[in-house]
């Protein structure tokens, strides 16, 4: 079959072209944001390993979105580190896709002993979760006591490394860690990696989310030009999900991703797939479409392709477009937990 006819286009004229892979649903973290003690405790019941994908399915699927138009392929989880034997899946997918930016995003807590042997492996670079450099808030908001200067000592392994330009990811909650803001911007500024504030998102149905607990990304930028002036800065692709913006002196960039306030649905070309293999349009869905089973029933790469394809055509997914036209009452509905298919 012609290669071509398998570069979709959803119904709102979107064209795939970056993947998220989630390689578990567990973590050693719980972010009160993302999965909070009290709903994913000691009690909580995980996928058995016998329903996530093993890396030679991973691999399968991610070469049969390559066959798409793949640009962009990031593993993320859960915590994508605790699952054993990280870097053999990056060799193999860096194998089958050499022309794909590889990336991962991760809590940071493992970096310090991974980073070589993953960009060894073929890892291009990463992006590291940290909500603030100040030690009793980033310990209150990972949920678990972890402190940051772990997580700062990881970014530097792969800063050493060469997994860059590294990014660090920030959510930013109002009367938690906003207070905050200019003084993680101060600490990585001139370093050569991004930060980047994430307005607090509704994303699943555990986070307790209140629209009145986001710092709108307006705010975070005027709080921030206090301490040096900030000039815009064009995106780099199209889909690019954080808008940029570079110090006046020439010391770095910052970013900010704006999914409540400035929704960026007209130009989103992602797709994720979950660690039991079932494929969301969407980060805010609440139904996704099951892969794995067609895949251990027998299915050629040619028919997971024709589904995977016809999946994607018939999207029109656009939650942050439809939110922002809310009221603040917005009505309750179901969504598959970030922590099930990463950010």
């Amino acid at each position: 079959m012609n290669p071509t006819a398998y570069a979709p286009i959803d119904r709102l004229g979107r064209r795939f072209a970056d993947l998220r892979i989630s390689v578990t649903d567990r973590c050693n973290f719980r972010c009160p944001y993302c999965m909070p003690k009290e709903i994913f405790g000691p009690g909580y019941e995980f996928l058995p390993r016998t329903a996530i994908l093993s890396f030679e399915e991973i691999v399968r699927l991610a070469g049969i979105f390559g066959r798409m138009g793949l640009r962009k392929l990031r593993l993320t989880g859960g915590e994508p580190t605790v699952r054993a034997e990280l870097p053999t899946l990056v060799r193999m997918l860096r194998e089958a896709l050499p022309d794909v930016d590889l990336a991962l995003t991760t809590n940071g807590s493992r970096l310090a002993s991974l980073s070589e042997e993953l960009k060894a492996a073929g890892l291009d670079r990463v992006t590291v979760s940290l909500d603030s450099v100040d030690p009793e808030i980033c310990r209150e908001m990972n949920g678990v006591d972890f402190p940051p200067e772990r997580v700062l000592e990881g970014i530097d392994a792969a800063a050493a490394a060469g997994l860059g330009p590294i990014k660090i990811n920030a959510v930013v909650k109002r009367g938690v860690n906003d207070d905050g803001i200019v003084d993680m911007a101060r600490h990585f500024r001139g370093t050569g990696q991004i930060v980047r504030f994430i307005e607090y998102m509704d994303v699943g149905a555990t986070n307790g989310w209140k629209l009145d607990e986001v710092v709108p990304a307006r705010e975070i930028i005027e709080r921030l030009e206090q301490v040096e002036g900030l000039e815009p800065v064009e995106a780099a692709y199209l889909g690019e999900v954080a808008r940029r913006w570079r110090w006046s002196d020439g010391s770095g960039e910052i970013g900010v991703i704006t999914s409540v306030t400035e929704p960026f649905c007209g130009d989103c070309t992602r797709a994720r797939l979950s660690a039991e293999g079932s494929l969301y349009t969407c980060l805010f869905a609440s139904v996704g479409n099951d892969l794995r089973g067609p895949m251990r029933e027998g299915a050629t790469d040619e028919e997971l392709l024709e589904r995977i394809a016809g999946i994607w055509t018939v999207r029109e997914d656009r939650y942050s477009e439809l939110r922002a036209a809310m009221t603040d009452d917005l009505p309750i509905r179901d969504r598959v937990e970030m922590s099930h298919i990463g950010g």
